[in-house]
């Protein structure tokens, strides 16, 4: 079968146990200490790895819960580094210590995951509901810096924290971060729970602009100092290019090494994939169904056989706003929100308001258009 190298995995989270010792407000997973620590063995971990070669050598994320947690986290690192990944680890920060860091060194982890939600310990420890995480995420960020291992600084956001957004992007090049990715929060896990906290669209779209304003001045000042994203905001990616047609700008942006190879918006299962404690694939870490499971049918197969996974790909399938949006090919819209929010991944994506060329001159597509408006169909044109 023709294979397109768009459509290949570059990079997959992939959670090798679920347990956590922390109870943090956003988790996908609702992660506990007494959550489940998955049920495959090392060999099957080698297994899953080997069929993966088969196809791609991807940046390979260790995650969780709290990767640092499971007992042969480190066999698995070496296993995967041997293979010819790019063997990376997501980590809270509170169990890293001098031999975590030399283990890391040991086994190849090219790049380390910090998690920093707010800029002082006051903020950081009430989303992650653990008095002491800011401060284990700062001793980290102190030995990776000693042990020479590159890191970058994951953020999530919600109304509880938003504020300190700008305080906290400071803060991860302060600590010497390679990159700060900025996550608007999903409906998933905790976070459902907590939806009334989650960002709006509005919200979304001024911190996304506050976001563009930042990049432009990083980039305009040659500053490579410490790459800057929004996560799970694929729409950011017509905003910047809206924003900087307005600005009369050519900005050229720059790409992390061990990034998703997407250079676009959502990339959910066209070159990024997520595998749970249990072996189910996913588009993404925070994508709520599977249908396919990579300890029944191997990876190399399951890539390509999962309808789910095909359906990330026919971008021309999209509905609603997204479907008819000029700017869909570099935002592709978050397919886990639009699932959340009318039960169907293809629908479009909620929290972007934009209203497509299409839509504005009238033309009409798949039956939306001149439909009698209903509830939730508000696409008030936010866009500056």
């Amino acid at each position: 079968m023709a294979i397109k190298e768009e459509f290949l995995p570059k990079w997959i989270a992939w959670e090798i146990t679920r347990r956590c010792n922390l109870n943090c407000i956003h988790c996908r997973s609702s992660s506990t200490m007494e959550s489940e620590q998955g049920d495959f063995s090392f060999e099957d971990g080698k297994k899953l790895m080997d069929d993966i070669a088969k196809i791609s050598k991807p940046t390979i994320v260790l995650t969780g819960g709290e990767p640092l947690l499971r007992e042969d986290v480190w066999d698995l690192a070496a296993y995967g580094t041997e293979k010819g990944f790019r063997m990376c680890i997501a980590t809270n920060g509170v169990l890293v210590d001098d031999e975590v860091c030399k283990e890391m060194k040991r086994v190849g982890i090219k790049m380390v995951s910090l998690s920093l939600d707010g800029s002082t310990a006051e903020i950081h420890d009430d989303f992650r509901k653990q008095p002491g995480a800011y401060e284990g995420v700062m001793k980290a960020a102190e030995l990776f810096k000693k042990h020479d291992i590159p890191f970058l600084i994951n953020s999530s956001f919600t109304k509880r924290n938003a504020f300190d957004i700008p305080n906290v992007y400071k803060k991860a090049r302060e600590i010497g971060a390679r990159a700060w990715y900025m996550f608007l929060v999903l409906p998933v896990g905790r976070a459902e729970e907590a939806n009334a906290e989650l960002l709006n669209a509005e919200e979304a779209q001024y911190w996304l602009n506050w976001h563009y304003e930042l990049e432009k001045e990083l980039i305009l000042k040659g500053d490579n100092t410490i790459l800057v994203r929004p996560t799970c905001a694929p729409h950011y990616y017509r905003i910047f290019n809206q924003n900087a047609k307005r600005d009369g700008l050519d900005l050229k942006r720059r790409n992390l090494v061990f990034g998703t190879g997407g250079g676009k918006g959502c990339v959910a299962g066209q070159s990024i994939a997520y595998i749970d404690c249990h072996g189910w694939l996913r588009p993404c870490s925070y994508f709520p169904i599977s249908d396919i499971n990579v300890f029944d049918v191997p990876f190399d197969r399951a890539w390509f056989e999962s309808k789910i996974m095909q359906d990330m790909r026919k971008i021309e399938e999209y509905k609603g706003r997204c479907g008819v949006c000029e700017y869909v090919k570099i935002c592709n819209g978050c397919r886990v929100r639009a699932y959340w929010e009318h039960n169907d991944y293809m629908h479009e994506d909620p929290i972007c308001k934009y209203v497509p060329v299409k839509m504005k001159v009238g033309i009409k597509h798949k039956g939306l258009l001149n439909k009698t408006p209903e509830k939730g169909d508000d696409i008030k044109d936010v866009t500056p």
